[in-house]
């Protein structure tokens, strides 16, 4: 006689795998999204450099308000998606980033250097609401061992749109860039600054109009409800989410490995401008900005699948060691060598993100969310670590101040090998 239970939980456990396979595939189109808007930051720091004059400090305001914004909303954010759902975050998230893009032509318009930093903030937490959202829904949306893994993948779309989003910056934004204004009037560099400054209005423009169709489209999904797994216990069944030691330690890897990234990604333009380097004009050196972020996205379709058998910690803190080595290189070598050093980093960055997101999380239970918006909240190190850098570069050099993400590594390194481990 057929057993009728277990062939209706079978058919219940098939319709719940097929959910979650589908959701993931709609989540990678948010991963792909915030990864392009935030790697376009990295074309936006040099060409908001030449059109308001600044150096390298001021330059790096820009990263710091994007990511300042998730110091600022990654709690509030967490709240909101406790109350609305995951789905609902998204959904908003993806309206508050459509909004912040929209704000880059009245900064353009009006030529004001803290417009466009205001319309980045917006844009930001935007960005922060869908991260504390979607992460969190990757990691429960199947068996925990395999957490990192899932991540991992979804993280690698996000990598594709870093690897676009200098190409596509380079050519619509860059490409604009003017000649030398030696010998023009100061009514004629004004216009051209002002030219340069209008040049970000349609890329935009268009990703706001990407935004809301997203939204759109999230809306009218029907996403399996995930609530249900933030109720299976935690390692310690404590009160608050910062009671965890290896999410606090984690969420210092995430401040860390962001601030590092973020550097090194904001950087590379002008260290490619570099006589002793490349000596490259900017919009050549663009191009190449996608080698960095390409090595992290073939990096995370590789990790996704490898670190199904390697162990979490000991992956990352063997990135971590050669992410090191080739910084070294980096700073104490030229030309050719330095270059390829430092674009190589990107491809041991690859699996950093994930992993040590995945690992914070680990065991939380119904605290998953509050766990999420702390991690999210760390990536404030984006805001900090690239300003420091900046001064850094002021004060030493550019080539010199790329010792400062050596001392991020150091930590990741240890993270990977010891602090990850619950208590």
């Amino acid at each position: 006689m057929p057993n009728n239970s277990a062939n209706a939980s079978a058919a219940a456990s098939d319709g719940t795998a097929s959910n979650h396979r589908f959701a993931l595939i709609a989540l990678t189109s948010l991963f792909f999204m915030w990864g392009f808007i935030t790697c376009l930051n990295d074309i936006l720091v040099p060409h908001l450099r030449n059109v308001f004059s600044l150096n390298y400090t001021q330059s790096m305001l820009i990263q710091f308000c994007f990511f300042g914004a998730y110091f600022l909303v990654s709690l509030p954010a967490g709240a909101i998606v406790r109350r609305i759902s995951y789905k609902g975050g998204i959904v908003l998230g993806l309206v508050v980033a459509a909004i912040g893009c929209a704000l880059f032509v009245p900064a353009a318009s009006y030529r004001a250097y803290p417009l466009f930093l205001g319309a980045l903030f917006v844009l930001a937490s935007g960005i922060t609401l869908l991260q504390v959202a979607a992460n969190p829904y990757v990691t429960v949306l199947g068996p925990p061992d395999t957490a990192a893994s899932r991540l991992t993948m979804t993280q690698a779309f996000n990598a594709l749109g870093t690897t676009l989003a200098p190409m596509f910056g380079a050519l619509l934004i860059l490409g604009s860039a003017a000649a030398a204004t030696a010998g023009m009037t100061p009514e004629q560099i004004d216009t051209l600054k002002s030219a340069e400054a209008a040049a970000v209005k349609a890329p935009y423009l268009g990703l706001a109009a990407a935004f809301l169709l997203l939204a759109a489209v999230f809306a009218a999904l029907k996403l399996p409800k995930v609530d249900a797994f933030e109720e299976v216990a935690p390692i310690t069944d404590t009160g608050s989410a910062w009671s965890h030691r290896h999410l606090v330690l984690g969420a210092i890897g995430i401040f860390l490995y962001v601030g590092a990234e973020v550097s090194i990604g904001s950087f590379l333009v002008n260290f490619f401008g570099e006589r002793s380097i490349a000596g490259m004009p900017e919009a050549e050196a663009a191009h190449y900005v996608a080698y960095f972020w390409g090595g992290a996205m073939i990096g995370r379709f590789i990790g996704s699948v490898a670190m199904r058998y390697i162990d979490d910690g000991k992956a990352l803190a063997f990135n971590a060691a050669i992410a090191m080595l080739l910084l070294l290189v980096t700073v104490f070598t030229s030309g050719s060598l330095a270059m390829w050093a430092v674009l190589a980093i990107g491809l041991f960055n690859s699996i950093m993100f994930p992993t040590i997101f995945s690992l914070g999380l680990y065991g939380l239970g119904r605290h998953t969310s509050q766990g999420s918006g702390i991690l999210c909240l760390a990536i404030v190190g984006g805001a900090i670590v690239p300003v420091a850098m900046g001064a850094l570069a002021d004060a030493i050099g550019i080539q010199h101040a790329f010792l400062l993400p050596v001392l991020c590594y150091v930590y990741i390194a240890y993270y990977g090998l010891k602090g990850h481990k619950p208590t």
